[in-house]
């Protein structure tokens, strides 16, 4: 067992149900088609990653899918804000890091991940800035759950606002590279290619 825990936020992949802002533009099997190719790229990537995952389902656990190696739980219920903090409290009981990240990034690897983990031995947060203007990644080390109260998810102020809270807690924190999070059709544009 690692001193890392790696939280991955999943939802269960339903037609009609993920990337429905991309479904607008491609339809919905087309969109379930590259949810699951995101499901498969980050699974891949998270499982070389010097932590222990942790797959959090939206719905329901599936018992036999690509997670393979995964402790396998569901989500709390309430707004994204109280899903992620009820993930952090229940994982820092007992790992020393915990990152969390969704299934929407094209371009996490692995070794972004580790770097993650690596830059909580001096600071108290990592953030990976997403190019909508949330985050794909957050780090921590102490529960901090105030960090998820009064946020607009799904907006372009997620990662602002984040950050003003941290700055309020006199804390420190290290950005990742902005990388592209696949919620359009022209984010899948710019990263389809690495998907052929």
């Amino acid at each position: 067992m690692s001193d890392h825990a790696l939280i991955i936020f999943v939802k269960n992949p339903e037609l009609g149900k993920v990337k429905t802002r991309l479904a607008k533009n491609v339809g919905d099997d087309e969109a379930l088609r590259i949810y699951k190719k995101l499901l498969d790229f980050t699974q891949k990537e998270s499982s070389k990653a010097n932590a222990d995952s942790k797959v959090y389902y939206s719905s329901e656990i599936t018992k036999k899918d690509i997670w393979v190696n995964a402790q396998k739980k569901k989500q709390h219920s309430g707004d994204l804000g109280a899903k992620m903090a009820a993930a952090f409290q229940e994982e820092l009981v007992a790992y020393r890091k915990v990152c969390i990240i969704g299934t929407d990034c094209a371009e996490l690897t692995s070794e972004v991940i580790d770097q993650a983990f690596n830059a909580l031995d001096s600071k108290d947060f990592v953030l990976g800035p997403a190019n909508d203007g949330g985050y794909y990644l957050l780090g921590m080390k102490d529960h901090h759950p105030q960090l998820f109260e009064d946020v607009e998810w799904s907006t372009s102020a997620v990662l602002n606002q984040t950050i003003e809270k941290i700055k309020l807690m006199n804390a420190d924190y290290v950005l990742l590279p902005e990388l592209i999070d696949v919620d359009t059709l022209k984010d899948w544009e710019l990263v389809m290619e690495n998907f052929k």
